[in-house]
This record gives C-alpha cells, structure tokens and sequence, in this order.
C-alpha cells in the first residue's frame, strides 16, 4: 500500500489545487505552510489518511456532506443506478431520477417554485439564475431592467458573471477587468455591524433602510437582487435576522425586482429549516441549490424559480427559449444520491434531531465565550462560528494545522473559525470538535506570540 508521502509526492507533481497558493503546499513555506493531506477513505464524520491519522470533518467537506461519508444508504441508491443508467443528455431526453427529484425539490417549496434547471455546480447555478433573471425582462418588454444588484460582504462563486455579484476582494480583484459590474448595498446585514443597543433586527431594518432607497433610485434598472439567506458564508459567517429578507422581499415586490435565494450553502437544514428562507415567512422567485443537495456525494446544482418565470420562455421563437445548458445536466447518479439524501430527511426526522445537536453543539463551544480573544459567538441552526482578536497573517494556517493534529478538519476563513459538521455527527464527536477547536485556538495564539 502506498503512504502518505507517495500520494503528496504525485499529488504535487500533477495536481493544482483549488483556492489555493501552491508554494504553501511546500513544507519550506515556514508558518505559511498549508499542510496537503492525502486521503485513503471516509467512514461517518471521520476522514483517514494512509497512515491511519483520522480527522473529523468538522466542515462537512466544504459544506457539502450531510450524512457522512460512504454513507450505506446512499451508496445503495448510487449501485442500484449504476445497474440502470450513468447519464443521458437532457435535451430531448428525460429519466426518472430527474423528474422525480424535480417533483420533490417543487413539493419542499410548496409549489411555489419549480421547473428545476440543472447543472453542475454552486458558481453555474448563480449564472443560471442570473441569466434567467435578465431574460425574462427582455421577453416581457423590459429590457432597462438588466442590472444586478448584491449585499455587501456577498458571495455567490468565483465564475466570471457569478463574481459580478461576489463582493469579496480575494476572489474578485485579480479578474475584475474581466467581470460585468453589479451594485453592492451598503451597509450588510451581518449583526456583527449592529450599532449601540441594536438588537439583530433592529441592524436588519437598518440595512433594509439603505436597499429601499437604492431601489426608490435605480429599482426601474434592477433585474434582480441576489442574497445568501440568513448566513453569509464566505463573509466570514456573516449571520442577521429573518427580518431582512422580509423587508427584502417586500421592497422587490414593490420595485418589481426578482428576490434571488442563493441557498447553495445553506439549504437542506443548514440553518434549522430545510430553506433558510422559510424562517422568514417569504418564498423568493429563483433559489439556487447545490453544495449538500446530493448529500455530499456528486457534483449538483439546480435553480427553481416561479411559474410566471417559466411561462415567459414559452414561445414558438427559439431565441425566446432560455439557450442554456451543460453536458451533465440532471446526470442521472447526481440525481438518485439527492434523493436517497431526500428519504433520509423524511424517515429519519433530520431536522428534528438537528435541533438537538445544535443545542449540544452550542453547549460544548459556550466555554470559548469567556476566551479574552473570542469575538461574536454565534450560531444558526447546525452552522456555529467565532472571530479571534489576533493580528497574525499566518493565524488561520495555524489553526488549520493545529486542528489537524488534534484530529479535526477545521478551515477558518481569516480570522473566523467555524463548524459546520455533517448532521450524523454524534454526542462524543461534538465533544471531540469542541475540544480540538480549543486546543487549536491556543496552540494558534501561542504560536503567534
């Protein structure tokens, strides 16, 4: 069998990772060193190297799985598709996981939403929406109505028409010639920014306060507004109140301006509620779905949007068709893992249970808010986050890989550190997440000292 330093060493060879500077991968990169750990197989919460090191994937592997790894139930689907059908282009043919898994994505929004358009990815799900948005102007006569309109601190994935609507300057600068310019509200929701005795909505009508006059200026020239509901992850897990995004849906129904769910991150229970939306009380015109919806398994995105929406494509001109498309579309495998992940919220009462172990979770991090460095302990639903007071550039890496050796895969985002665990995670491994997250945060700080 192979080792670990066999897999780094083609790994490095051949590989360029994503999201990342390479020379960080080399062990010479001093406290910038980004360890590469190579992985054998998965099992549960837990992810293992060749050389039986284990870590528990306190990130969900980028926010994507819910049900742990090689999960049997899902795998069982996945063979049993194989046996069937691996993939048949979606133009011009259609099979039953598709439109099963359609029918049941429209049923979850209470048919406000369907017509499921698929691909493959978070990043292509925004272009699809964003696109969709534009083209429905056009066909219904309202072709001023073509700008894009975005939080500040937002992330919407780093393709070129989805960073017109990222306002992260990491991932926007370096392509910012390239990228089609879309208006940021100032300020953010994010109840990190609330004033002196501002409750979290109180911060929320206060950001609302600011969209409604842009929109009373330029609503007559905005397609739609694109937010990430209740979380904004790549903010640094930017949290506000439901009440924005009932302030927010209001507004754009009065300025007649789509709502744009972006639920790729924190759809399927992330939140507490299978949509975060649905804390709110509102429905948006497209919602935009991805990260966990096969589970953590396969590469898969889909936008759902209102039947109005819809109905205006219908046409018997090919240009008024939405020309859009991606050769994996509603791949038959990435849709039965969905669904099998879809049967496992229905017969295992996955929200119910993940309100308990949001509470366990709350309860084993509670000790870090006595921390003299720990700034904003917070927590929606399974998501849970804290930002550290520290000025060392090199405090993330740090943490990263202090959590490593402490059998954890936690990767902050700057100087916030977050869990966001699979939701088959048990009492003893919140207890081991808790615990490694402790270590690490002082391993990290008396490094940088």
């Amino acid at each position: 069998m192979r080792t670990n330093d066999d897999w780094l060493r083609r790994s490095q060879a051949a590989v360029w990772h994503p999201c990342t500077q390479m020379r960080q991968h080399a062990e010479s990169a001093g406290p910038a060193h980004l360890p590469l750990i190579p992985i054998a197989r998965g099992a549960g919460a837990w992810l293992y190297d060749f050389d039986g090191r284990r870590f528990l994937d306190g990130i969900s592997s980028w926010w994507t799985n819910l049900f742990g790894h090689a999960n049997p139930r899902i795998n069982a689907a996945l063979h049993a598709q194989l046996d069937t059908l691996e993939h048949a282009m979606l133009a011009g043919f259609t099979h039953p996981p598709v439109v099963e898994l359609s029918e049941r994505l429209a049923a979850l929004t209470q048919h406000r939403l369907g017509h499921a358009f698929y691909a493959s990815d978070g990043a292509s799900a925004t272009e699809i929406a964003l696109k969709m948005s534009f083209h429905y102007w056009r066909n219904v006569g309202r072709p001023e109505k073509r700008q894009f309109l975005c939080l500040a601190d937002s992330y919407h994935g780093e393709t070129v028409g989805a960073l017109a609507v990222t306002d992260v300057a990491l991932f926007k600068d370096a392509y910012a010639p390239l990228v089609r310019q879309a208006a940021h509200v100032l300020p953010s929701p994010d109840f990190r920014l609330a004033q002196a005795d501002e409750t979290p909505a109180d911060t929320a009508r206060r950001a609302a306060l600011a969209l409604a006059q842009y929109l009373e200026r330029h609503g007559q020239n905005i397609a739609a507004l694109i937010l990430e509901p209740l979380v904004q992850g790549a903010a640094g897990m930017a949290m506000y109140d439901p009440e924005y995004l009932r302030q927010a849906r209001a507004l754009c129904d009065a300025h007649e301006v789509h709502l744009i769910c972006d639920e790729i991150a924190v759809g399927f229970g992330r939140t507490g509620t299978f949509f975060a939306y649905e804390q709110a009380g509102i429905h948006p015109d497209l919602l935009c779905l991805s990260k966990g919806i096969s589970g953590g398994y396969l590469p898969l995105s889909a936008v759902l949007c209102r039947d109005e929406i819809y109905a205006a494509f219908l046409d018997d001109s090919l240009a008024r068709a939405f020309l859009h498309s991606h050769s994996y579309t509603g791949n038959p495998l990435a849709c039965r893992a969905a669904l099998a992940s879809l049967d496992i919220f229905a017969e295992d009462e996955v929200l119910h249970r993940n309100r308990e172990k949001a509470q366990q979770i709350a309860a084993a991090l509670a000790p870090l808010a006595a921390h003299p460095q720990v700034r904003h302990l917070r927590q929606r639903g399974m998501i849970a986050a804290f930002d550290v007071a520290t000025t060392d550039p090199h405090f993330s890496r740090r943490f990263y890989r202090a959590a490593l050796q402490h059998e954890a895969l936690l990767r902050p985002i700057g100087n916030t550190i977050y869990l966001m665990p699979p939701y088959i995670i048990g009492p003893e491994e919140i207890t081991h997440l808790a615990h490694a997250t402790q270590a690490a945060l002082d391993t990290a700080l008396r490094a940088a000292d």
